[in-house]
């Protein structure tokens, strides 16, 4: 038997009955310019049993088994695209419901319209980065959008009947009352795409018109990324690792909903010493594996909330905790106890400054002191979309973008164009920006002392050094990194 090949043909597809050929096992493309079959090593039954129902007289190879699997991800991933233009002939949900919720989309042999549309969109919306889908029913019409780098693009304008019978379709697979529209509902389901899983988490919410649909797709096994890759400053880096190092008190993230705050925690846990630290979570959901460190996904179902995991973790003997989210008045006591009492706290909080951590704390009814005590630092940020290099367009910038980002007069900007390599939206990938807080002695006196917002922040301008996260995205747009309309976008002032 000739030589394993470890090659990336090209496809070729056209063979009578590919589908066949495909689902036992048998591929085809060009190789050394000519279409090839191809097997894999130690062929099974069935792909043997399809090699001898093949009569149509090309040369045979075998495949290394890397090659093999890329070449096969491909065809499934094909076969997959082509079902997404085919929204015809709707089924009605009864005739669905036998759909193999745990098999693999792209390999699935169901050839409903609705449901080919459905599986599309899972492989779509994850080969272009979304992180979420929306399927919105109006008056004659209804959208698909994916939400890209934090933004929202349409993919699709459906007729009405074809949207209810996609958010039927998806009831179905989240186990939800396709008979019930009038009240939202929330599940969830698992898919499996080219072998790689996805949490998707429902959202069903009755509108005017008809019913919305939001999925959030979470990627089972995603890599947590390390702090250095977040792409902080290095200045914002460099205080990040020092702050780490502290065994105890409490360190908080701030900013708006998708500002990837849960990814900055999780990249904390990372830099710290699992082996030698007990390390517990309470997040909602959990959106990552972290090995080594034990997480508590909250199940308000049950009463295991924020502020019920946290008491229990206490009596773990717990060195680091991390709270998702400090959503109550209880839960930011119980914290602000724990990082009191030798513990090293992480959690995040919804303002738009690092300075507005503080009086938000004081509004949930802890003490300044306490606040004082346990807060060693808090970090603001934001994620920035980045440009596209194979298509963003320079230009000379206007009077008002000079006055407000304080730009050079003879500065050249760039701005967006859209082309394939960034699916037409001018921006590929995205990168945090921050501005942080170390509490010094002498900041813990200003809070301590009651000084509000505004003051806090001139004291620290004034007294440290401070940088607001403004200058870093200024850098950015006069670099052409980002765009002035992205910069304006993310809601950053400039003190």
């Amino acid at each position: 038997m000739t030589q394993p090949l470890r090659v990336e043909p090209e496809l070729y597809t056209d063979v009578p009955n590919i589908d066949f050929y495909i689902r036992n096992g048998l591929l085809f493309g060009i190789y050394e310019g000519r279409p090839h079959a191809f097997i894999r090593e130690n062929p099974d039954a069935d792909m043997l049993n399809a090699l001898s129902h093949f009569g149509g007289g090309l040369p045979l190879a075998i495949l290394e088994e890397e090659s093999y699997e890329e070449l096969k991800r491909r065809f499934l991933e094909l076969k997959s695209e082509e079902g997404i233009g085919g929204i015809e002939g709707f089924e009605s949900p009864e005739e669905i419901e036998n759909f193999l919720q745990n098999e693999d989309l792209l390999a699935s042999e169901d050839s409903a319209p609705i449901i080919r549309y459905v599986n599309s969109l899972f492989v779509q919306a994850l080969k272009r980065r979304a992180t979420d889908i929306h399927i919105e029913t109006f008056e004659k019409e209804g959208d698909v959008r994916f939400r890209i780098d934090g933004v929202l693009n349409r993919i699709a304008t459906l007729n009405k009947g074809a949207v209810n019978s996609i958010i039927n379709r998806i009831k179905v697979i989240s186990n939800l009352d396709i008979s019930e529209s009038r009240i939202p509902q929330d599940g969830r389901t698992k898919v499996t795409i080219a072998g790689a899983g996805v949490d998707v988490r429902v959202s069903i919410l009755p509108t005017y018109y008809g019913e919305k649909a939001v999925l959030r797709l979470l990627m089972k096994g995603e890599s947590i990324p390390s702090l250095q890759q977040l792409g902080f400053s290095e200045e914002v880096f460099s205080k990040l690792k020092s702050l780490l190092k502290h065994s105890y008190g409490m360190i908080l993230i701030t900013g708006p909903t998708g500002s990837g705050k849960s990814t900055t925690l999780h990249s904390f846990l990372k830099e710290i010493d699992h082996e030698h630290y007990n390390i517990v979570t309470v997040e909602d959901p959990v959106e990552y594996n972290a090995e080594g460190i034990n997480q508590i996904q909250v199940n308000e179902k049950v009463n295991l909330t924020f502020s019920e995991a946290l008491r229990s973790i206490l009596r773990q003997d717990p060195d680091v905790i991390m709270v998702g989210e400090m959503r109550d008045k209880e839960t930011a006591k119980i914290a602000t106890q724990a990082a009191m009492t030798g513990h090293l706290l992480l959690s995040t909080l919804h303002t738009n400054s690092a300075s507005a951590a503080i009086p938000r704390l004081i509004d949930m009814g802890i003490d300044p002191f306490l606040v004082s005590s346990t807060l060693i630092g808090i970090i603001a940020q934001r994620l920035v979309r980045l440009l596209c290099p194979h298509c963003k367009t320079g230009y000379l910038p206007s009077d008002e973008d000079i006055r407000y980002f304080d730009l050079p007069h003879d500065v050249r900007l760039f701005g967006p164009k859209g082309c394939d390599k960034c699916g037409g939206t001018g921006y590929i990938g995205r990168r945090a920006i921050g501005e942080i807080i170390v509490v010094d002695e002498a900041f813990a006196a200003q809070i301590k002392g009651g000084a509000d917002e505004q003051s806090l922040r001139r004291y620290l301008l004034e007294h440290t050094d401070f940088r607001p996260m403004f200058n870093e995205l200024r850098r950015m747009v006069i670099e052409g990194e980002t765009s002035i309309p992205e910069a304006v976008r993310i809601g950053v002032k400039s003190i």
